[in-house]
């Protein structure tokens, strides 16, 4: 069977940032006008809608499989790398649906741009749309979920964590938490944004029992990042996510040389290339599906002893799933990231919602990836 076609569709919705502000895609309050507004607490650009980047392959019978590229600002950029180079790779190649060939094809188009330089950031962002898209069809050819193509036994349920606190105060911030305390999670990240002592104290009230993590966003300052972090040893924090600048090596090694508290890193590296000097610093890394696609993260979790736990910002369906059935076949991942405010969002535009009950996620079980869009999808893409 070959590949008819590849066809990749941005995305831009509006959403609340108010409610947003304090969990994905927002973790800050923003400054500006526009559509990207600058964080007011350290330089990077957040855009005000919900943006990502949607990946469609049709075989030459007809099925079609759906990817996502991790794309929170100009969704474009991904798409057109899709259009342009990723369709001229493998556009009438040959897919038997074997993960082998996943694996050949996933090469085939790192090779497009590997001496142009282009190994990473958006290249790698629309490789991974494809990627996923790619597992969904060989799902779909074999008649079973991706996860049991990746594993003999995968896990039924994976445990989810709340990632991030909405409210305007540390005891909304608490509150929220505690609601979903309430159903059964045991894990709350709390971002920081500015005030160090604010993310102290929305900790110190979160309901009994409650474990958290913290998220610094890269932007601990360099000179009181130990000091700063010793205090989320003196409350048995579970982690401390994104310390410092990703590019901080010896930093970072420094820092978890000093603490008891784990770091863990991920997001912005995308293939195992690029985590290679950090494997022996992070206690746990945080593959982005969106980012290193199922191929990709499949090979950093199996190049690393320590916990590995999916991150999950901003996404729609594909990208949750993949995330999903990444966790329940692999090994060494017990976790899984929740927002409540993206999982909504998503399941706005599927037929059979991807499911959070209690504390765990529950496995999609149709073939491939489990994602089949409804009425409403198909009228703001135009496709189905």
């Amino acid at each position: 069977m070959r590949i008819r076609s590849l066809h990749a569709i941005p995305v831009r919705l509006p959403r609340d940032l108010a409610s947003s502000r304090g969990t994905a895609g927002s973790p800050t309050s923003l400054a500006g006008s526009g559509g990207y507004r600058w964080s007011t607490a350290y330089p990077v650009l957040y855009s005000v809608n919900f943006e990502t980047a949607l990946v469609r392959i049709e075989l030459e019978n007809g099925l079609v499989g759906w990817g996502e590229a991790q794309a929170p600002l100009a969704p474009e950029v991904a798409c057109s790398i899709v259009t342009h180079l990723l369709s001229a790779a493998l556009e009438g190649e040959d897919f038997d649906g074997r993960p082998e060939r996943i694996e050949e094809l996933w090469e085939r188009m790192y090779a497009t741009m590997r001496v142009r330089g282009q190994t990473g950031g958006f290249m790698l962002d629309a490789m991974s749309g494809v990627d996923i898209a790619l597992w969904d069809l060989a799902g779909k050819m074999a008649g079973k979920p991706v996860c049991a193509l990746l594993s003999d036994s995968p896990k039924p349920r994976i445990p989810a964590y709340l990632s991030g606190t909405s409210g305007a105060s540390v005891a909304e911030r608490a509150a929220f938490a505690a609601r979903y305390a309430d159903e059964g999670l045991s894990l709350v990240k709390i971002y920081f944004e500015s005030e160090w002592s604010a993310l102290l104290a929305i900790a110190d009230a979160l309901p009994k029992g409650m474990q958290f993590a913290v998220d610094a966003l890269w932007h601990l300052p360099p000179e009181q990042a130990t000091a700063m972090a010793r205090e989320l040893d003196a409350r048995n924090a579970r982690w401390l996510e994104c310390p410092l600048y990703p590019e901080e090596i010896e930093a970072h090694a420094r820092l978890a040389a000093a603490i008891r508290t784990p770091l863990a890193l991920g997001e912005s590296y995308r293939t195992l290339h690029e985590l290679q000097p950090f494997l022996g610093i992070a206690q746990i890394l945080q593959p982005d599906l969106g980012r290193s696609g199922i191929t990709g993260s499949r090979r950093i979790a199996q190049a690393f002893s320590g916990q590995v736990i999916p991150h999950l910002s901003i996404a729609m369906g594909p990208q949750i799933a993949a995330a999903l059935h990444f966790a329940a076949a692999t090994e060494n991942c017990a976790l899984c990231e929740f927002n409540p405010h993206v999982l909504d969002t998503a399941n706005t535009f599927l037929r059979t919602p991807l499911r959070r009950q209690g504390p765990d996620y529950h496995l999609p079980d149709t073939p491939g990836l489990g994602i089949e869009w409804n009425e409403r999808f198909e009228a703001i893409v135009g496709m189905g």
